[in-house]
């Protein structure tokens, strides 16, 4: 079938099950040969092919409403709605999202790039359906098992049994979610997998519970609880089923006529409903098929044929593998160092800590709150525990910031990858934010390193540090090849340095922008003199060193690859203010909106902060404060 003249999922009520099966093929190949080229999530959406045919042939979008979890899992249905003809731009600038985008498609009906949040917008769109006399609608959320491990997730499953609001739980067990899934909510799963599906199981029950001999009144008025009993003995789901769902499954979820059988009972239940299904994450394409580990989650172009991954010219080592190296390294000698992780052992290279300490290795699934409050724990008794988060999830995790580990003073260490943009993942995981919520909050110093080399020293710093909450930002992808000392060193946590000299203006950055503040001296040399300042501790700042610059007179640059509100910039405006000085100042960073997908150097020319960009705002900048002197 030509994909491309699919403009919305109403022609699939007409085709028959052999030609739903022959469509899915279809997708499933045109994913894998587009996503060779552009990359992608491809794991979690050829897991889905079925399972989302099946949705979109038994429900009507968008008058019932599909709230994916995560949304990385929506390829499907992006080009069962219509959007085929965009794959060559996916998650390109200016392109198709790689997430459901409300703007793209009347069916996209909810925006994430975050797991768990599903089930409590479904129950938000079910209640508006209700008080606006549309009962009929239904809601339909599809989560993950790994995000179903989120607390907001069983929040939410608490509020939709308790007020018995009609949604529908489409549960996608595929045992992993960007990592292999932990817990007790996945053992839980992995049992009702090898169960028989409910539907049978129920049948058999209800008739062994009437066969039961009822001997005199007692027993008699004990039928229920016995019947409840054996239900629990006996029947899989009882778990979502004591929380008030009809619960049906496990469902095979990569056989269409079972899948759609199973969904249109669903549909006729009144109430809300959990559908347990079983996919295969990868299903289709071997090298997916068989990844144990998340490779296949989310990644850049492959070779088809062998499944190689595509990568262009590394200078240095990985920032994240630097940083997992280093915590390993100072564990050897230290048996206080623990390492915790919300699912992101994967991303953020865990894995020599986890091969060298498995019993100082804790890996809690996708709950960042769980997981910083965890460290706060450990660290009441002495340990010096390093939670590793994404900058966009440790958003997730900012009241257990403030009230567990600051407001303690608790000496627990942050690592803090994909600190600034982060490209094709667009808006949900632009790691700017996280300075502007960390540096208002009192106890916590904020580091930042201008390259591999300075980032192993200041992750051994902050592991040596003992008074208190401490974070290390560092950037996605590779380092720019500096060379690596093999002993470790503490840096002050306080001090910044001097990388370049100059007479005219005063740049103050941090981390990989220190790179593009030495581009931009060399644009402007011969016309302006710039000093480049490597303000690696983003709080505090160096007092000494800012008094010397207000005293010196020159005028002030301050660049950050993060959010313009509340940053660096704003505590250097701040410490003036509070010191009785009134620099000339200029701050660049990231304006007050989101940016979306694209590539990071697209994204930074789109809002200003190229080299070449930053020279002329300079100049521009220095010519009127001169002017201004006069």
């Amino acid at each position: 079938m030509d994909l491309t003249s699919i403009q919305d999922p109403s022609f699939l009520k007409k085709m028959s099950v052999p030609e739903l099966e022959a469509l899915g093929a279809d997708i499933r190949r045109f994913l894998i040969e587009k996503l060779a080229e552009t990359g992608g999530h491809l794991g979690p959406n050829l897991g889905v092919v079925e399972l989302t045919l099946a949705l979109h042939r038994v429900f009507d979008s968008p008058k019932d409403q599909l709230v994916w979890d995560v949304g990385h899992q929506a390829y499907v249905h992006k080009i069962l709605t219509g959007r085929t003809s965009q794959f060559d731009t996916l998650r390109q600038y200016n392109g198709l999202c790689g997430f459901p985008k409300r703007c793209e498609s009347d069916h996209d009906v909810w925006e994430t790039g975050h797991s768990s949040t599903s089930l409590s917008a479904a129950m938000g769109i079910a209640i508006a359906n209700e008080l606006k006399g549309r009962s009929n609608d239904r809601a339909i959320a599809i989560i993950g098992d790994g995000a179903l491990t989120g607390g907001m997730a069983l929040e939410a499953l608490n509020h939709i049994g308790a007020e018995k609001q009609n949604v529908i739980v489409i549960l996608n067990d595929n045992e992993m979610s960007i990592a292999p899934n932990v817990g007790a909510m996945h053992n839980m799963l992995g049992r009702m997998r090898s169960s028989r599906k409910l539907k049978h199981a129920r049948e058999e029950v209800e008739t062994l519970i009437k066969h039961i001999p009822i001997v005199g009144n007692s027993l008699e008025r004990s039928g229920e609880r016995v019947k409840d009993m054996l239900k629990s003995a006996l029947i899989p789901g009882t778990f979502f089923e004591e929380l008030g769902f009809t619960y049906f499954g496990p469902t095979d979820g990569h056989d269409l006529r079972d899948l759609l059988e199973t969904l249109e009972y669903a549909k006729k239940i009144d109430g809300p409903v959990i559908v347990h299904v079983i996919t295969k994450k990868g299903k289709g394409y071997r090298p997916a098929e068989l990844d144990g580990v998340g490779t296949w989650h989310g990644l850049g172009p492959y070779k088809i044929e062998s499944g190689e991954v595509i990568k262009g010219k590394v200078k240095g080592p990985s920032y994240s593998k630097v940083v997992a190296e280093t915590i390993t390294k100072v564990a050897e000698t230290d048996e206080r160092v623990t390492l915790i992780t919300p699912a992101m052992s994967v991303g953020s290279k865990l894995d020599c800590f986890n091969k060298q300490f498995p019993e100082r290795m804790f890996d809690v699934g996708i709950a960042e709150q769980h997981a910083v409050t965890l460290a706060g724990g450990q660290a009441t008794q002495g340990l010096k525990p390093v939670v590793s988060i994404y900058s966009t999830f440790f958003q997730r995790a900012y009241d257990q910031l403030v009230h567990d580990i600051c407001r303690q003073n608790l000496n627990v260490v942050f690592t803090i990858d994909r600190s600034g943009l982060v490209g094709a993942d667009g808006e949900t995981h632009q790691g700017v934010f996280d300075i502007a919520f960390m540096r208002h909050v009192p106890n916590i110093r904020i580091l930042m390193a201008k390259d591999e080399e300075e980032l192993q020293h200041l992750v051994y710093s902050a592991l040596k540090y003992d008074d208190g909450p401490i974070a290390v930002r560092f950037p996605r992808g590779e380092g720019i090849g500096t060379p690596m000392s093999e002993t470790l060193r503490e840096l002050p946590l306080d001090v910044w340095e001097t990388v370049a000299d100059g007479t005219d203006v005063a740049i103050l950055t941090f981390g990989p922008q220190v790179q593009d503040a030495l581009e931009v001296r060399a644009l402007l040399e011969g016309q302006v003199s710039v000093r480049v300042i490597n303000a690696r501790t983003i709080k505090p700042l160096d007092d000494a060193m800012l008094s010397a610059l207000y005293a010196e007179g020159i005028p002030l640059v301050t660049l950050e690859e993060a959010a313009l509100a509340g940053g660096f910039g704003s505590s250097v405006l701040e410490h003036a203010s509070d010191a009785g000085q009134f620099p000339r100042v200029l701050r660049l960073g990231i304006p007050d909106r989101y940016i979306e997908h694209g590539g990071v150097n697209q994204l930074l020319e789109e809002i200003g902060l190229r080299p070449t960009q930053i020279a002329d705002s300079v100049q521009q900048f220095v010519q009127v404060t001169n002017r201004q002197n006069v």
